[in-house]
C-alpha cells in the first residue's frame, strides 16, 4: 500500500478522535479584543503547544508580544535538501455578539446535520486542527516527508498589530522556503480552490471639527456649518455615478490581469446569482466594465464602514454637532501602495474641505495586496493534491480580503504562501451560528497529507 494510503486509512479511522480534540479547542473563548478573555488566550495557545507536543514537535516557545502571544514550533526531522513549510495560524476568534441570535451557546460546539456549529469553527481554529491532523496522520505513517516551522498567533481578529515588529525581529528563527496558510476557503463543497491573490488593505478615520461645541439648532441654525453635513458631502464624492473612486491618481499603479488569469477567472461559477444569494442584496452595483467576480476580487474598493456626529439616541435633541467622524476602508490590489493611498485621500479632503471646518486623519491599518505565481512549486503540490480528492481540477482565484501575514512573509522572509482552506462562503464567518461543513474537513486533512507527500517529491 503507498505511503500516502497508509496515511489517509488512519485519517479516516480516526476521523471521530479528530472532531473531538476540535471540538476542545473549539470551546475555549479566545476572544482576542476581550480583555476579560486574556486567560482564555493564554488556554488557547497552551492547548496548542500540547498539541504539538505530542507531534514530536521540539523548540516550542510561548513568545511574548504587547498583547497575546505566539506560538512557535519546529518539526525538522526530514532530510535538509526536503523544503520546510512555515504553517500559520490565528488561535483567536471574533466576539459571538449578538448572543440572542445565536441557536446554540457559540463556545459548546454543536453538531446539526453534516454542520459544527461554534465560533471558530471555519475562522480559523478547524482550519488548524485539519492541517495538525494532516501531519499526525502522515507522521501515523511513517517519517514526515517535510521539515515544518508554525507559527500561530493571538491577534488576527484586531489586525494582527504586532505580527509585523514580531517577524521582523524573528527572521532567523522563521527562515522557511514556502508559507503555509489554511485562513482560506472554497467556492462550494464540491468546488476545490486554490486562492494565489489577496486585496490590501487601507483603513481611515476622518474626523472632521467645527465650532468648539454643540449648538442650539434653532439659536444658530443658519449662521454655522455642520460638519456632519460636511462629511456627507466629502463622502459622497468619493465616488461618481459610475461608482468609479476619484481620489486623484488612485488607480494609476494597478497590475492589470494576465491572460492566464483572466481564463482563470472565466471558469469561476461566480455569477450574478452567486453574489445576489450570498449577499442577501436587492440589486449587485459596481464599477462600469467589469464581471462581478473581478469587482469582488480583483478590483479595488472604498466603503465607509461607521459613521457619527451628533445625538444618536432615542427621540430627538435639537442641536448643530461640533464634529463628524466616518471611518472608511479601500481594498487595494497590486501594485497598490498603502501610503501613496493615504496621500491621494489627504489631497483628495485638502481640495474640498472648507474653511470652517479642521480635520484630522488616523490610520488603522495599512497592507497591500498580495500575489502568488501560480507556477510555483506550493501552488503546483497543492493544486495536484485538490485534483486527487476531489477527482476534479481546481480552479484558481483571487480572494476579495485579507491577510495582512501573507504581504509580511513575502517581504521579510522572501516566502511565497500557499493559500487553502476548507470553509465555504456561507460559513457565517464573524457572525451568529458560524459553521464548519464537516465532509469538507475531513477532505481537506485528506488533501493535506497529499500536499506534504507531493511537496517531498
Amino acid at each position: 500500500m503507498p505511503i500516502q494510503d497508509q496515511a489517509i486509512n488512519f485519517a479516516h479511522e480516526n476521523s471521530q478522535r479528530f472532531l473531538n480534540e476540535m471540538e476542545e479547542f473549539l470551546s475555549i473563548p479566545s476572544i482576542s479584543t476581550d480583555p476579560e478573555r486574556v486567560p482564555d488566550m493564554i488556554k488557547a495557545a497552551h492547548w496548542l503547544m500540547d498539541e504539538l507536543k505530542k507531534r514530536g514537535c521540539t523548540n516550542i516557545q510561548l513568545l511574548p508580544t504587547p498583547r497575546h502571544p505566539i506560538v512557535f514550533a519546529e518539526l525538522m526531522g526530514a532530510d535538509a535538501k526536503q523544503p520546510t513549510v512555515l504553517v500559520y495560524g490565528h488561535y483567536d476568534v471574533q466576539p459571538a455578539d449578538p448572543l440572542e441570535l445565536w441557536q446554540s451557546l457559540p463556545f459548546d460546539p454543536t453538531i446539526r446535520g453534516d454542520l459544527i456549529y461554534a465560533r471558530g469553527a471555519s475562522d480559523m481554529k478547524g482550519q488548524i486542527m485539519a492541517c495538525l491532523k494532516a501531519i499526525e496522520s502522515t507522521q501515523a505513517a511513517g517519517k514526515f516527508p517535510v521539515n515544518i516551522k508554525f507559527i500561530f498567533e493571538g491577534e488576527e481578529e484586531i489586525g494582527s498589530p504586532n505580527l509585523e515588529p514580531f517577524i521582523r525581529s524573528h527572521t532567523d528563527l522563521l527562515k522557511c522556503d514556502m508559507a503555509l496558510n489554511p485562513d482560506s476557503g472554497m467556492i462550494a463543497a464540491d468546488l476545490p480552490t486554490v486562492v494565489y491573490g489577496l486585496r490590501g488593505l487601507a483603513y481611515f478615520e476622518i474626523r472632521l471639527r467645527g465650532q468648539l461645541t454643540d449648538l442650539h439648532s434653532g439659536l444658530w441654525g443658519g449662521v454655522v456649518q455642520n460638519p456632519a453635513n460636511v462629511l456627507a458631502e466629502l463622502l459622497a464624492g468619493m465616488k461618481d455615478k459610475d461608482h468609479h473612486i476619484t481620489l486623484p491618481g488612485f488607480y494609476d499603479k494597478i497590475l492589470p490581469l494576465s491572460s492566464k488569469e483572466k481564463a482563470e477567472i472565466a471558469r469561476l461559477p461566480m455569477d450574478q446569482d452567486f453574489y445576489m444569494k450570498g449577499t442577501g442584496a436587492q440589486k449587485l452595483v459596481g464599477e462600469k466594465g467589469y464581471s462581478w467576480v473581478e469587482l469582488a476580487t480583483c478590483r479595488p474598493t472604498l466603503d465607509v464602514n461607521g459613521i457619527y456626529s451628533g445625538f444618536t439616541g432615542e427621540g430627538s435633541k435639537t442641536v448643530i454637532p461640533c464634529y463628524a467622524m466616518a471611518k472608511v476602508s479601500m481594498r487595494l490590489v497590486p501594485d497598490q501602495d498603502p501610503e501613496e493611498i493615504r496621500k491621494s485621500l489627504v489631497q483628495y479632503i485638502e481640495a474640498r474641505l472648507p474653511e470652517t471646518m479642521t480635520y484630522e486623519l488616523i490610520v488603522h491599518a495599512g497592507n497591500p495586496a498580495s500575489f502568488t505565481d501560480l507556477d510555483t512549486p506550493g501552488v503546483k503540490a497543492l493544486e495536484k493534491a485538490l485534483e486527487v480528492v476531489y477527482g476534479k481540477r481546481p480552479v484558481f482565484k483571487r480572494e476579495g480580503g485579507s491577510i495582512p501575514v501573507v504581504g509580511h512573509m513575502k517581504r521579510l522572509l522572501n516566502a511565497e504562501s500557499v493559500l487553502t482552506g476548507f470553509g465555504l462562503p456561507d460559513d457565517n464567518l464573524h457572525a451568529p451560528n458560524e459553521h464548519l461543513n464537516l465532509p469538507n474537513w475531513y477532505r481537506g486533512i485528506d488533501t493535506l497529507i497529499h500536499f506534504f507527500y507531493n511537496l517531498a517529491k
